[in-house]
């Protein structure tokens, strides 16, 4: 790894925000603010169970991952139209992009719709969309991966795949999303094998409430090239040193860690002892509607906490790029501008 100068604490915080980044966990749906909430469910005639924005935020405190969902799953109501995911997804790629991010790819999923009496196109549609516009008008690039809801069954996620297979070539990647306890990921192994003999890119969330077992599942089961969250990896030795070995990168979302109790405080959060294991981390913002910050605030506010440095900084960016699912002339082209804003930071 290149040697990067140091920086003056006072300044890491500006490097943090002009550095270029890539964004490998995020679910769009989780992007859903309280004021465009507000705005949809008004041009589709519906209501908000909250009078206001305020009240509606105060609603963000969550004990553990299930009462986050509950209230995220309820917000995914006002989703109703092809428009309405454009302008969601829309007004991510937008505050992305003023945050240095130049590649994201894009959790979603087509379930939670289909269940409102959606069709998946209108879901998928309307995200590409957004994904095509801000390549052109923003310079970001965006990709889509389908996720899968663990809480249902099997059957389900083959519904959902065989619904999106018609938009294959706008989507880029398979996940596994939702409630991780109870639900290992053995549990869909037959539809992540079909998905694999389809040439989907292969992600999965593991080891944020579940245990490292769910992690080696994930990688030997499914056979993911990505373990999304996976902080809980340092509890096993022998996986760190596999995942170190292996390179197998972890997409880590702090702040979102600390809004669902993962970690009591940021300043016992293990992303820094994650770097100094060899893993390949990054920082990622899962749900940033909900907890608090988009990509910037996840870096800014775990490097205060953690005392991190310009060099975990430039590691941490340059591994989003590494760990992206874009081509090795991207990537380096990527690496190359992160380079450059390092050596010519004052």
């Amino acid at each position: 790894m290149r040697q990067i100068k140091p920086v003056v604490s006072e300044r890491l915080p500006e490097l943090l925000r002009r550095m270029p980044k890539a964004e490998l966990h995020m679910h769009i749906e989780g992007s859903l603010e309280p004021e465009l909430m507000f705005a949809l469910a008004a041009r589709n005639g519906l209501t908000v169970p909250y009078p206001d924005v305020a009240a509606l935020r105060r609603a963000y405190v969550f004990n553990n991952l299930q009462e986050f969902l509950d209230v995220y799953h309820a917000g995914t109501l006002v989703l109703r139209t092809e428009q309405d995911f454009y302008d969601m997804c829309w007004a991510y790629l937008v505050r992305a992009a003023a945050d240095h991010v130049l590649h994201t790819e894009i959790f979603f999923d087509t379930q939670t719709h289909t269940s409102h009496g959606l069709s998946a196109d209108v879901v998928i549609n309307g995200l590409h969309r957004a994904c095509a516009d801000a390549q052109e008008q923003l310079g970001i690039s965006a990709s889509l991966i389908l996720c899968f809801l663990r809480h249902l069954s099997e059957h389900e996620a083959f519904e959902a795949l065989e619904q999106a297979l018609p938009y294959r070539d706008k989507l880029v990647g398979i996940g596994l999303a939702s409630s991780e306890l109870g639900h290992p990921p053995e549990k869909f192994a037959k539809v992540f094998a079909r998905a694999r003999a389809l040439d989907f890119r292969l992600v999965a969330h593991a080891g944020e409430e579940g245990p490292p077992a769910y992690i080696w599942s994930a990688l030997d089961v499914l056979k993911v090239e990505r373990i999304d969250h996976g902080v809980q990896a340092l509890r096993d030795p022998a996986l760190v040193t596999r995942l170190a070995f292996e390179r197998i990168p972890l997409t880590v979302c702090p702040l979102s860690n600390l809004k669902l109790k993962v970690f009591p405080t940021l300043a016992q959060h293990n992303l820094g002892r994650m770097l100094q294991a060899g893993l390949v981390a990054t920082v990622n913002s899962d749900d940033p509607a909900y907890f608090g910050g988009y990509i910037n605030e996840n870096y800014t506010q775990t490097f205060a906490a953690l005392g991190l440095t310009a060099q975990h900084a430039y590691q941490l960016a340059h591994n989003s790029f590494a760990a992206s699912f874009i081509d090795a002339s991207a990537k380096q082209a990527f690496q190359d501008r992160l380079v450059e804003v390092f050596e010519t930071f004052e």
